[in-house]
């Protein structure tokens, strides 16, 4: 960074050099070559430790011998022009005070010798050689001596090695310079006034304008401004940008499957004019469409890989596009991979519910049977009568269950029973299991999910008979409810710790008996169907479920 500001330095000094001596001077065009080839050193297009080859080296030998074997005070105007423009498009690139102070006094130099040395030179005006002399040998001199003696900063610019020039600006400044030396001629030529005259009256006009541009710039009165239609222009250069967007859409909308959705894509894409091809890399496959070229340009975004190949090198405002294509491309291609993986995600907790709720059916029939066999073994005088009611029952369940596992699409589809059907039906069922029935009297036949109330219900009595097993003596009542209709089952044993019954029916818990996704399950299914379950009351002799029909 140190050389780079001293190279800078010793090409101005030699600059001056060359103005202080004189075009008639033996010594100028010496110094002049050492200006350009400093120059070359310094300047921020190519990298300097970069090797010439044979076909730049000539260009520039070629342009620099041109140069000064037709040197004049226009080709100087012309090249110190150059030179504040080049270092303007590059000043605010600087974060680091002192570096862009340097680089600000730098094209106040340039100025400076431009309007009171280049200029006055170039339009004959011998009345001013006196001002210019002291100026030369006194002004700018010390100007130069301030510059040297401002303090080294280290910039990011610099640290990252970046060339970083503005090609805009340069030309705007460079545009704005000729504007005032031909404007400031115009004026001493068709109003006959003096030099200083001719150049205020430029600087004002030029300020004029500019603060004209700024205030259309980003109006605030209702018109839209120049912002706006600039930036379209330059989103719009050199890309179709438009119709290309819009074909990725309808390509994100019909392709639901990533891979398609990236080759269609980058089919779209290899129909730029200044793309020769591409080629794609991705953890889930790779792709080359088109041709290769010596110019590519390797973008990134997240596990995609996208290399293109152009015709030719191609504009940082091409690149700027660029960037931003990739970016989209690769946000839609990680969106389909999201959407595949949630349907993926979808499609197991699909076969979850189906297998857990078909296990749950079964593990009730088989306590179903259990009860029965028990039955039959400790009390055959009463067995007779129990097992002609109940397999009917049992037969019709296990019909539906292996109904359901060779077509799984119709475990969903929702029975109905009548209520005092269902009712009678479910007391039969767990007879012998000395619960408490409260019908209340409100039995009808409205319809009912049959499925879903075998299953609440089978779940809840099983849960509260095993409950009993632990805690001798408790009762269990089982309970229509008319006003507001619902089925609940109550028993007298200990009431649930808070900590679980918080999360009780909201997730799986773990369970003394089992799995402890029963109580989750169903909930899950009743709130499918229509309803809900909670936990109604939850204390020492009192602790009850309801299934409640939701409004």
């Amino acid at each position: 960074m140190q050389s780079s500001r001293w190279l800078s330095f010793a090409m101005l000094v030699a600059l001056h050099l060359v103005l202080l001596l004189g075009m008639q001077s033996t010594w100028m065009r010496p110094l002049l070559l050492m200006h350009l080839g400093l120059f070359l050193l310094w300047q921020p297009l190519w990298r300097g430790e970069s090797q010439l080859r044979l076909r730049g080296a000539s260009l520039i030998i070629a342009m620099s011998m041109l140069g000064l074997f037709w040197l004049n005070w226009w080709v100087l105007a012309f090249w110190v022009s150059g030179l504040f423009a080049l270092v303007g498009g590059r000043v605010f690139a600087f974060h680091a005070r002192w570096q862009r102070r340097y680089y600000l006094f730098t094209m106040a130099y340039l100025l400076s010798i431009l309007l009171l040395e280049v200029a006055p030179h170039l339009f004959g005006l011998r009345e001013m050689g006196e001002v210019i002399d002291t100026i030369m040998a006194y002004g700018l001199p010390a100007l130069l001596l301030v510059m040297a003696l401002m303090p080294v900063e280290s910039d990011q610019v610099e640290n990252e090695q970046q060339q970083a020039v503005d090609f805009f600006y340069i030309l705007l400044l460079f545009a704005l310079l000729t504007l005032l030396l031909l404007g400031s001629l115009a004026f001493m030529t068709l109003g006959n006034i003096g030099y200083l005259d001719a150049l205020l009256r430029s600087l004002f006009i030029i300020a004029f304008i500019l603060l004209a541009l700024g205030a259309l710039w980003n109006p605030r009165l209702g018109f839209s401004g120049f912002q706006g239609l600039f930036s379209r222009y330059l989103l719009t250069i050199g890309t179709p940008l438009e119709k290309w967007l819009q074909r990725l859409s309808q390509a994100a909308h019909q392709e639901q499957n990533p891979e398609a959705f990236l080759t269609r894509a980058t089919d779209y894409l290899t129909e730029m004019p200044w793309i020769s091809g591409l080629s794609w890399l991705s953890d889930r496959g790779h792709g080359m469409l088109g041709t290769s070229s010596p110019h590519r340009i390797e973008l990134s975004d997240q596990d995609l890989k996208i290399t293109l190949f152009s015709h030719r090198a191609v504009s940082p405002t091409v690149l700027l596009h660029i960037r931003l294509l990739i970016q989209l491309l690769g946000h839609f291609y990680q969106a389909k991979r999201r959407e595949q993986s949630l349907r993926e995600i979808t499609r197991q907790q699909t076969i979850y519910a189906t297998g857990a709720r078909l296990t749950h059916d079964l593990k009730n029939m088989l306590q179903s049977l259990f009860a029965l066999a028990s039955v039959a073994q400790h009390q055959p005088d009463k067995a007779q009568p129990i097992l002609q009611r109940q397999l009917p029952v049992l037969t019709q369940r296990i019909e539906m269950i292996l109904a359901k596992l060779k077509s799984p699409q119709t475990l969903d589809e929702v029975v109905d029973l009548a209520l005092d059907s269902w009712w009678e039906g479910l007391r039969q069922r767990h007879q012998h299991r000395n619960i408490e029935w409260k019908d209340g009297n409100n039995i009808d036949g409205q319809p009912v999910p049959a499925a879903l109330f075998d299953c609440v219900a089978d779940n809840l009595i099983d849960n509260a008979c095993n409950k009993r097993l632990r805690e001798p003596g408790i009762g269990v009542a089982v309970a229509l409810e008319a006003n507001p209709f619902a089925l609940s089952v109550s028993d007298g044993g200990s009431a649930i710790p808070e900590p679980t019954a918080r999360q009780l029916l909201h997730t799986v818990m773990s369970s003394e008996d089992g799995l402890g996704i029963g109580l989750y399950q169903v909930a899950k299914w009743a709130e499918q169907s229509g309803y809900r379950m909670e936990l109604s009351e939850n204390l020492a002799g009192r602790v009850t479920f309801r299934l409640l029909k939701t409004a």
